[in-house]
């Protein structure tokens, strides 16, 4: 599997299994495993997802060496700040029955995200953490964390796909060597992706799907994807991207997609920061 490595010299892979919005135990648990024995080796959890217990029982069941993964999950509002986070944190390593995270990120931009990465800059440089980073950062706060704190995040995960690319932000997240992470990569089924006209063409000349050429475009864009899925067989379809290439012409079709703005998650929008803050990590 293709892998990138991030700034501070750790491997990620590039393809990896997002577990958000599967809140029964037993399916996420089974979805899970299934997403090992197809090949994913990054699994992307959050406390306020629910299922880390599910994804650590899965993890425990597929026999895949612990070294050989690479699990990633968040900090939710509510335990923002030094203190809340240190128990937020050993409590996501209980739920994942392991000793150490390979990525942990602050979920949302609000609350005391300053001192939930004080504490974050501890536990990684306790070795209990490989990279940290952030989640749906944009470009003013992720300037504001780096410039008022040690360590440069490793990854900052956006909503990213066609519709929305996220260049201005890219350009940022390039100069400091920062990986972005696309959650939603296929925008949820926005503006009907899984039958737009340009990728179906695109897909058709290489016997791919629509959401087949989102996540090669992501992967040679560099964009780490998380997509989910709960049926092994579309795991095993979102898998198999690595045998064609887009052409310099795909790309240019793929890039004329792009609205400039999001579609699922509007961060600076009132409304939204009160629902967000509203939501408690079970």
């Amino acid at each position: 599997m293709e892998q990138t490595k991030l700034n501070n010299g750790v491997l990620m892979p590039l393809q990896g299994y997002g577990v958000f919005q599967i809140t029964d135990q037993a399916q996420c648990e089974q979805a899970v495993l299934d997403a090992l024995h197809t090949g994913y080796r990054l699994i992307d959890t959050a406390a306020v997802y629910g299922n880390e217990a599910a994804v650590g029982r899965a993890i425990r069941r597929s026999g895949v060496a612990r070294s050989d993964l690479f699990i990633s999950s968040k900090v939710w509002i509510q335990d923002a700040g030094y203190d809340q986070t240190m128990a937020s944190f050993k409590q996501t390593l209980a739920n994942l029955q392991t000793d150490y995270l390979d990525l942990y990120l602050i979920h949302m931009p609000y609350g005391d995200y300053q001192g939930s990465w004080r504490a974050m800059e501890e536990l990684y440089e306790a070795g209990k953490i490989k990279a940290i980073g952030v989640c749906n950062f944009e470009a003013d706060r992720l300037l504001d964390l780096i410039l008022t704190n040690r360590v440069v995040p490793a990854v900052d995960q956006m909503e990213t796909h066609p519709f929305t690319q996220q260049k201005a932000l890219r350009a940022v997240l390039d100069q400091y060597g920062i990986k972005l992470m696309a959650w939603a990569p296929f925008a949820e089924g926005h503006n009907g992706i899984f039958t737009q006209p340009i990728l179906k063409a695109i897909g058709d000349q290489y016997g791919k799907t629509p959401a087949q050429v989102v996540l090669r475009w992501l992967l040679e864009e560099g964009i780490v994807a998380i997509p989910k899925s709960v049926h092994a067989d579309r795991m095993a379809q979102n898998f198999a991207i690595n045998d064609f290439t887009l052409s310099a012409a795909d790309k240019i079709q793929v890039a004329a997609l792009d609205t400039g703005n999001p579609l699922i998650l509007q961060i600076r929008a009132l409304p939204e920061v009160f629902r967000l803050h509203s939501i408690t990590a079970n």
